[in-house]
């Protein structure tokens, strides 16, 4: 096979536990956003929108599902002759047995076999759990301005909430001087978005020495961070003004199902300058019912709404009964709110059955309400 400019590798093998019970039976990448994507879809937009036509997805957790939908990589238009998505889940080894992945950098050790069959002179690093738009070329475009052995993408947070993230220090220049993991008192606010560049020798050479080691973590931010600080290597941060959402609890898949409903949403999932590809569901065109109030609301493919709806993202194939009111909730794929029934603040996992005249979630609660019941009274 060709030799490939950079090479993007997917880690998307997390539980996502705190997403509760949409993550029992299916990994995090594979939970359903805005309506009729899935969360995966968005780095593996990003990387074909960004020419990127080589894409690993090293899969664990709860696999199946993931492993089927990614393998499609026609719907990313990523099917072509020298290229494609490749499913990686974790492998027997040589009378050493079976070995899940051990940590994000150990993931990619384990496939650095892949990584040579393709020879790519950069490895894009990226997790499959965030919502975002990036251009991956830009990023690549700057790694190679600075003349770098690694670039990290980072993201401006407030500074009272940068105890929550890796945070990178760096000169006036942008070039990375310290790593700090989740520090007590952060020194900036440049939070690290989990997206690297690497050139990919320098690179090998660090996965295989971490690999021997028996203290490492095997993780990029605890491990092959500090030791190319430790070893003086040029590492510059990429700062990233567009949106960004690590999605990884039930509040924050909310709130960014609910960012798709402002005006002028920074996402834009309708911008046909960078689209967000995804399965074509089979499914009828959506239907309002004449009694129906719809205001401010995401509608897909295959919806019925014959009662109210106001604020809120309906998926694929559900359906809003008579007299039901739904407000501020995000509807997943295939439920049904019966008759009367009245969910507010809330994220209806997928196919559950909500009873006729339930009462579901408040307007005054703190945080959503996850409703996964299959039949919610």
């Amino acid at each position: 096979m060709r030799a490939n400019t950079m090479v993007g590798m997917i880690l998307a093998g997390g539980r996502g536990t705190r997403l509760l019970d949409l993550t029992k039976k299916v990994a995090k990448p594979a939970v359903h956003f805005g309506g009729k994507y899935r969360i995966i879809d968005f780095p593996l937009s990003n990387c074909a929108n960004s020419g990127i036509s080589v894409v690993g997805v090293l899969t664990q957790y709860e696999s199946v599902l993931l492993n089927s939908y990614v393998a499609k990589d026609q719907y990313w238009g990523l099917d072509t002759n020298d290229g494609g998505v490749f499913v990686l889940p974790p492998r027997e080894k040589d009378q050493t047995g079976f070995d899940l992945y051990q940590g994000t950098a150990d993931a990619i050790t384990q496939n650095i076999d892949f990584l040579d069959s393709m020879d790519p002179e950069y490895v894009l690093i990226l997790s499959g759990d965030h919502i975002y738009k990036m251009n991956y070329a830009k990023m690549l475009a700057y790694h190679k301005i600075k003349n770098v052995d690694a670039t990290i993408a980072v993201l401006g947070v407030p500074l009272k909430e940068a105890s929550r993230f890796g945070i990178m220090n760096t000169d006036k220049n942008d070039m990375i001087v310290e790593f700090e993991e989740k520090p007590a008192h952060p020194k900036s606010n440049l939070a690290s978005m989990g997206i690297y560049i690497f050139s990919y020798k320098t690179l090998r050479k660090y996965l295989v020495a971490d690999q021997k080691n028996p203290e490492s973590h095997h993780d990029f931010g605890k491990d092959i961070i500090p030791a190319y600080l430790n070893d003086k290597r040029k590492l510059a941060a990429y700062r990233f003004a567009g949106y960004w959402m690590d999605v990884g609890t039930i509040d924050s898949l909310w709130e960014a199902n609910m960012d798709l409903l402002k005006d002028n949403s920074e996402l834009d999932l309708g911008d046909p300058n960078w689209k967000i590809y995804t399965e074509d569901v089979n499914a009828l065109p959506q239907y309002i019912g004449d009694e129906a109030k719809v205001e401010t609301c995401y509608i897909t493919q295959g919806v019925v709404v014959l009662g109210e709806v106001k604020n809120s993202v309906l998926s694929t194939n559900c359906k809003i009964g008579k007299g039901a009111k739904v407000t501020d909730s995000v509807i997943m794929p295939g439920c049904k709110i019966g008759e009367g029934a009245k969910v507010t603040r809330c994220i209806v996992a997928d196919d559950v059955e909500v009873a006729p005249g339930a009462v579901l979630g408040s307007k005054d609660s703190e945080h959503i309400e996850l409703v996964a019941k299959k039949y919610a009274e």
